[in-house]
């Protein structure tokens, strides 16, 4: 398709002025006492490897509207790297870490001239903060300022004094990454109001986007061909140009109906404060206690990557677009963007504590895609499935919302599970078959890491029958879940793949890596041996006991090999073969307690926060990945983590802080406090919780929700806390 078809050229006459802006007239909002935005610096990713989004939005919210640069590769996934600086224009939508690119629908940018469709521009020149975004550009001379409500996107354009005719160009053929529009249609219904719709196939196979922009001042119609092609003069000549734009995934009058319920006025100003006081409201819900300014930035602003999704995905109707294509109405928030192969290790649990209200939508989202596709979701996207990443990651979320007493119907949550967990796709017709995936009898590689991503979700699937009293579901999922001890090789102490045969691939090396195109999944045999969170004294039991076992696990962070030219840019952030750039590490250095040894978890915990996330461009190891890498550091830096995929046993670790007090929900707070805490008293000497001794080195979800206090007294020297066997996870 020519790109220029459904292009819009939106041209503003006006005035030369300054205008007086958000930036300039706010310049001191977000940085008052007790305003937790003043600690975010949204450039922390932008660099490296991290693919975050940059740009304007608010908590959870459809829209995301920020600067799109041209696709340049990998590191362009989110639309946007601190490298690039050439903008294509600023689309309402976009994804944040992610490993493949989609969306940037509904773009606009300012031009010169109807033919310019690109802008080159001066990182010195953008301002962003949580809310809200701000660049200058000089050709065309135009001042570019953003800001967003959770379905709406909101620009102010100011133009320069020698900007004689400015130009707003709205573009729907543009997309990041796969994205490629199939079907487009624009409509200009009064003088003031556009409105249409975008279909394309891209990661999502088949998104729709539908809009309504209207306008500050009156479009006069000069050119328009068909309904696909126009070009539209503004005759205002004495104000900035505002244009507010409505999505939905329904239908026009859908992307009306938001319009109208979330931006009824023109206050620009004021709808950057409302998104602010968003922030403001889910950044406070945990408090932390440092004198440490760059570690406060660090850990606010990985909070606050953590809420970008999952992403508001219903209309204020209540209609939503379902899993098979289908509009359908429901009286409860919707919600898409689930990365869950990343996300069920740590972005999920931190959200059972922070965010208890959002669970039960969180749940019925899940059923509703499971009842409307037939199996639970895995990486879903605007409604479609991608099937991206192996293993049934949303069996562990799921499963997690229902132990931990979020889930009204437990029987169909039931269901969906055991569902999902029993189809022939992706290998699971194998595992029926052999009890675990035989190598050359997948075509599709990466037997090992699926098959231990199997056997954990089916340890969920079995902790929930187990609870609803399902005797014989609990044996078979119990049961199955220990199928990951057939890929462990006594011999060598790796996870290795197996043939049907009953015999293990040859020849082997633990350190090569072939990305995608080998029985590991972004990783290799040191990395996914311990891949094993739901059983972790069975997976010591396979090296014989924990005195070898752990002999083998210090080794894994001092091992050094070469992983070979192919191997997947996914596995960063090493110490030794400890990968933290790459989820399936993310739980590794707390399996420590579970041997009797936290202090070695302790040092190494410090060390990763410290040397894995920074205040800078490149402050992550790895991908963002939708909130899993900033969760990773959130729950760790207060303390706390969750090994097990469900069921909420969070182990202790060594925080960061002097305090962090968490909100609840339910109006209680759960305070932890590290006495003597600093760079050298890392090491839990001892516990009290509620004002009684504590001996354990883990707490259970209901100990933190129902609220209290965690006091550990930090020491420089390792202690014989949490060491006796009674006392370990």
């Amino acid at each position: 398709m020519n790109i220029y078809k459904n292009f819009v050229i939106l041209c503003l006459m006006l005035t030369m002025g300054v205008a007086t802006s958000v930036m300039a007239e706010e310049k001191g909002c977000g940085h008052a006492g007790g305003s937790y935005t003043s600690y975010v610096n949204p450039w922390i990713g932008t660099g490296g490897h991290g693919h975050v989004f940059i740009g304007a939005n608010v908590p959870f919210g459809y829209v995301q509207l920020g600067p799109t640069e041209h696709t340049h590769g990998w590191d362009w996934c989110s639309g946007y790297h601190i490298s690039d600086s050439i903008l294509v224009g600023f689309g309402h939508q976009h994804l944040s870490g992610t490993g493949i690119g989609d969306l940037g629908d509904i773009a606009f940018l300012p031009v010169k001239h109807c033919c310019q469709t690109e802008v080159k521009f001066a990182h010195q020149n953008e301002f962003v903060r949580p809310g809200y975004y701000s660049i200058k550009l000089s050709e065309p001379n135009v001042f570019v300022e953003l800001t967003a409500t959770k379905r709406v996107g909101f620009q102010r354009y100011t133009f320069g004094a020698d900007n004689q005719r400015g130009m707003v160009a709205l573009n729907l053929a543009q997309g990041i990454g796969w994205d490629h529009v199939s079907e487009s249609r624009m409509t200009l219904e009064s003088p003031t109001t556009i409105t249409g719709f975008r279909r394309s196939k891209g990661w999502a196979n088949d998104q729709w986007v539908y809009f309504a922009a209207e306008f500050s001042t009156p479009l006069k119609v000069k050119k328009q061909v068909g309904d696909t092609l126009g070009v539209f003069i503004i005759e205002d000549i004495t104000k900035p140009v505002l244009i507010k734009c409505g999505l939905s995934a329904v239908s026009i009058d859908d992307a009306k109906a938001n319009l109208q319920a979330e931006l009824p006025g023109w206050d620009f100003n004021a709808t950057v404060k409302a998104a602010d006081e968003a922030w403001n409201d889910e950044l406070g819900k945990i408090d932390i206690d440092t004198d440490n300014d760059d570690t406060r930035t660090i850990f606010y602003t990985a909070l606050y990557h953590t809420m970008t999704a999952p992403s508001v995905f219903s209309d204020v109707t209540g209609r939503y677009r379902g899993a098979d294509g289908q509009v359908h109405q429901g009286n409860f928030t919707n919600y898409t963007t689930f990365s869950l192969w990343d996300t069920y290790r740590a972005a999920y649990p931190l959200m059972t504590l922070i965010h208890p209200e959002k669970q039960a939508d969180l749940a019925q989202t899940f059923l509703n895609i499971y009842k409307q596709q037939g199996k639970l979701p895995v990486w879903h996207l605007m409604g479609n499935e991608t099937d991206c990443m192996v293993g049934n990651p949303g069996i562990p979320v799921l499963a997690d919302m229902v132990l931990k007493g979020f889930v009204e119907d437990k029987a169909l949550a039931l269901e969906a599970m055991k569902t999902s967990a029993m189809l022939d796709e992706r290998g699971m017709n194998l595992l029926k078959q052999y009890g675990y995936l035989p190598y050359d009898k997948d075509p599709t590689f990466e037997t090992v890491a699926k098959g231990l991503e199997y056997a954990l979700a089916d340890w969920c699937v079995a902790q929930v029958a187990k609870q609803l009293g399902k005797k014989a579901d609990y044996k078979y999922f119990f049961d199955r879940s220990m199928s990951y001890k057939k890929y462990f090789d006594p011999k060598t102490g790796f996870m290795r793949g197996k043939g049907s045969d009953g015999k293990f691939r040859e020849p082997f090396n633990p350190f090569g890596a072939v990305h995608r195109q080998d029985d590991y999944t972004e990783g290799n045999a040191w990395q996914y041996t311990w891949l094993v969170p739901h059983d972790v004294h069975g997976l010591v039991s396979c090296f014989g006991g924990e005195k070898p076992f752990v002999e083998k696990f210090d080794s894994l962070f001092i091992a050094s090999g070469d992983m070979g030219a192919e191997a997947s840019p996914d596995i960063s952030g090493l110490i030794g073969q400890y990968a933290h750039g790459n989820e399936p590490s993310h739980h590794i250095l707390y399996m420590y307690n579970y041997v009797g040894q936290p202090w070695k978890g302790a040092r190494l915990l410090r060390q990763t926060m410290h040397e894995m996330y920074f205040n800078d461009f490149d402050g992550l190891s790895g991908n963002e990945d939708v909130g899993q890498m900033s969760a990773w550091y959130v729950l760790s830096s207060m303390g706390l983590y969750q090994v097990e995929p469900a069921g909420g046993k969070f182990i202790i670790g060594s925080p960061l802080f002097k305090g962090i007090t968490m909100n609840v929900g339910n109006g209680k707070t759960f305070t932890v406090k590290a006495l003597d805490n600093s760079s050298d008293n890392i090491y839990v000497q001892s516990a009290r919780l509620n004002g009684k001794p504590y001996t354990r080195s883990y707490l259970m979800f209901q100990d933190i929700v129902r609220g209290g206090t965690l006091e550990l007294q930090m020491g420089p020297k390792p202690s014989a806390w949490g060491t006796k066997a009674k006392d370990r996870p």
